[in-house]
């Protein structure tokens, strides 16, 4: 599957990034933005992460390891997913980067960015899936 196909998704959160981190690392808010899926991971640098839930009625694993922790500014992990048909190997992870940038008026930028897309239909329709979610993250953060 490899490839060089990046999907962007980006907003701005009327909340300070350390809400916004909040959001993104915590379990339940976890589950809310992203497809009801549990959350599984102690966010070490170089351990695992797996998002564990259902879709159509089949249970599944996406799973991943954790690269990079910086709290309230950057997170960057890998993630797979059987869901996609493909084999379990490492050509066929992406990264995900999820990018925090205090805006004026204590805002915060969400970026959330997933590489090693095999073509640009195969990026638009990730795109599509990650906009859904960072503006879920959105409406999570501004609740408080």
């Amino acid at each position: 599957m490899t490839g060089n196909f990046v999907a962007t998704a980006a907003t701005t959160i009327d909340a300070p990034a350390s809400r916004v981190w909040g959001v993104i690392t915590d379990p339940e808010a976890v589950k809310e933005f992203m497809f009801g899926a549990d959350l599984v991971t102690d966010w070490t640098v170089g351990g695992p992460i797996a998002w564990r839930g259902e879709w159509e009625g089949k249970p599944y694993e996406d799973k991943g390891y954790i690269l990079e922790v910086e709290p309230g500014q950057k997170l960057v992990h890998t993630h797979f997913s059987p869901l996609g048909g493909d084999e379990d190997k490492p050509e066929n992870y992406h990264t995900l980067t999820w990018t925090l940038e205090d805006q004026e008026g204590g805002a915060t930028k969400l970026t959330l960015s997933q590489d090693n897309n095999a073509t640009e239909e195969a990026a638009e329709h990730s795109q599509g899936m990650w906009d859904m979610l960072v503006a879920d993250v959105k409406k999570i953060a501004e609740r408080g």
